[in-house]
């Protein structure tokens, strides 16, 4: 049985992608997907280097500008649009064209994301509080002795991944990467 064809443009910022998404568009038919993590934020337009109106009306784009700055926004709940999205241009007979730099959500899109329990604000705050008292070396530290993948797994200054794996390891009792 063959698969239905998903193009994926990814690269850094700048590079080109969304123009060879546009004209990739034009030529094959195909609808542009973001993959872009900001670029899904509705107030983010300018800082995002969006898709302007005349490419965004020239063929149709998905996913940009979907929901406020103010809404949280999960790389889970993005998958499920676009997952969506890509039976919707099926359907319509078109080729979904990815395009974005934000190597999480095409990773997601490529290789699906691990079916971590949705976490509580407050085990968030939490472990957000935490890490502001004591730093990212002590928090790295207290980290690695229940989980020790976290040195070889988190770079170093990567406040985010820090939190997320603390918060995963108290709100679930299990370390992030036996749930990756």
């Amino acid at each position: 049985m063959a698969l239905d064809p998903v193009i994926i443009l990814a690269g850094p910022t700048a590079s080109g992608k969304s123009d060879l998404g546009l004209e990739l568009a034009k030529c094959c038919g195909g609808v542009i997907i973001n993959a872009d993590s900001l670029q899904v934020y509705r107030e983010l337009r300018i800082l995002t280097a969006r898709p302007d109106a005349r490419s965004e009306a020239a063929v149709s784009h998905r996913l940009y500008g979907t929901v406020s700055a103010t809404e949280r926004f999960s790389v889970g709940e993005w998958l499920a649009l676009a997952r969506r999205e890509i039976d919707l241009v099926h359907e319509d007979g078109a080729l979904p064209i990815f395009v974005g730099g934000s190597g999480l959500y095409i990773r997601s899109l490529v290789s699906g994301i691990a079916g971590i329990p949705k976490i509580t604000t407050a085990a968030r705050l939490a472990a957000t509080e935490l890490y502001g008292e004591i730093g990212e070396s002590q928090f790295r530290a207290r980290l690695a002795e229940r989980d020790p993948s976290v040195e070889a797994r988190v770079q170093g200054g990567d406040k985010q991944r820090l939190i997320r794996a603390w918060e995963v390891l108290v709100a679930t009792g299990k370390p992030i990467s036996e749930w990756q």
